[in-house]
């Protein structure tokens, strides 16, 4: 079992990591190419093409001109330890042990808008870009362009070593647009919790968020290989319901706090 998930806008970098093994990413060539790309920009136009703040586009442009490679634990921090969230703040970090960690290091990857596909303990600078900026490249007019069947392939790599083929997937539409559904080498599980309230369910963006760093918290500590063993999945007051799922998607649904 593979699970996916998106990365976070927000970031520390001044934490000490809770592990010191780390990784380098595998697309790091392919972030370097829209580096170059995004040096090009100025901090009036990045405001404008990633609908931020001046002070967020000038930090970035910053960010932009000071990437530099090779990566180390000095200029890079590994991702997991750095991506700050509603969704990392469903990941108990604290009490993970070495195992925990080498287990989502086969397990988990969170799809990256500068990165590519990353693994948890990939190395990462700061920086903001995601998924959906219109960023013009060699290969096109945005970074779905950019990545192609790159993203994909990568996850059909990584399903190929897994007990079972299933990537299950905790990002959000935006990231997960980088993935082609139909080139996948496996079975695809798409995960939805919503909130009860007054008689109406819904999603609520925060609390969803949130759920998936829990479920993927849940599926690391309790090493589940098999999709049936995710119907067990109880933290935060969510339950299975099966009269919101079907084979494609299943919906953990809770009153809403």
């Amino acid at each position: 079992m593979l699970i996916t998930l998106s990365p976070s806008k927000g970031q520390d970098f001044e934490t000490v990591s809770l592990s010191k093994k780390h990784t380098k990413p595998a697309d790091l060539k392919d972030s370097e190419l829209l580096i170059k790309e995004l040096r090009k920009i100025k901090s009036k136009k990045l405001q404008e093409m990633m609908a931020i703040s001046e002070n967020i586009a000038i930090l970035n442009v910053d960010r932009y001109k000071t990437f530099t490679t090779p990566f180390t634990t000095k200029n890079a921090k590994q991702a997991i330890f750095a991506f700050k969230g509603d969704v990392y703040g469903g990941l108990e970090l604290d009490s993970f042990k070495e195992d925990d960690y080498a287990y989502a290091q086969d397990h988990l990857r969170i799809l990256s808008g500068l990165y590519g596909c990353l693994r948890p303990l990939d190395l990462i600078q700061p920086y903001r870009l995601e998924m959906k900026t219109k960023l013009k490249n060699a290969r096109g007019e945005n970074l779905y362009q950019f990545w192609g069947d790159g993203i994909t392939k990568s996850i059909n790599k990584e399903l190929k070593k897994q007990k079972e083929p299933v990537l299950v997937n905790l990002a959000s539409n935006e990231y997960f647009k980088s993935v082609k559904p139909k080139l996948l080498e496996g079975r695809l599980l798409n995960i939805t919790f919503k909130e009860t309230k007054a008689g109406k369910t819904r999603v609520v963006a925060i609390f969803a968020k949130r759920a998936r760093g829990m479920m993927t918290d849940y599926i690391i500590r309790n090493r589940i290989e098999k999709p049936e063993d995710l119907k067990k999945f109880k933290l935060g007051g969510y339950k299975f319901n099966k009269g919101l799922s079907d084979d494609k998607q299943w919906t953990f649904e809770r009153p809403q706090p």
